[in-house]
């Protein structure tokens, strides 16, 4: 009798193991679907601004009043565009990206007559990047690490 109720538990134990690791695959599936919904291919309008003290959102600010800008990345490549309400000077940026691990790295190859000026100094722009599947934002951070400013995007195709 012993015997039996020895072996009925190792095989309760044996079947218990066996959907606790099939519970872990298909969790390990939905992980993956979700990470590959994270992307940032598709175009993005910018909402807003944060301003950041001790990596601390101090203050925030809508777009729609001052200017609007439209940010498009394909699989590599980004393009931006800006129309300051205000005035009609062309504004964009054009380059390669590349993000991962949280952060975003824009390599920009040529852009209107103010931003090739800012490329000619400098060509890549390194950003933390907390992306959701609608909205992200690209961080600003110091020498040392710190967050100074972000801007804000929601996604629109």
């Amino acid at each position: 009798m012993t015997y039996k109720i020895l072996l009925l538990s190792a095989a309760l134990v044996f079947i218990s193991s066996c959907k606790e690791q099939d519970q872990k695959v298909a969790e390990n599936i939905e992980t993956k679907k979700n990470s590959d919904k994270l992307n940032l291919k598709g175009t993005w309008e910018l909402v807003g601004f944060y301003n950041y003290i001790d990596n601390k959102v101090v203050d925030s600010f809508s777009n729609n009043t001052i200017s609007r800008q439209v940010k498009m990345y394909t699989d590599t490549k980004v393009m931006w565009c800006k129309l300051l309400k205000t005035d009609s000077i062309e504004f964009f940026g054009y380059g390669n990206y590349s993000y991962g691990d949280g952060t975003l790295t824009e390599e920009l190859e040529f852009g209107s007559a103010f931003m090739n000026e800012v490329i000619a100094e400098q060509e890549e722009f390194n950003f933390i990047l907390e992306l959701t599947e609608n909205r992200f934002e690209q961080i600003e951070i110091d020498e040392d690490g710190n967050k100074i400013y972000s801007e804000n995007y929601k996604r629109v195709e």
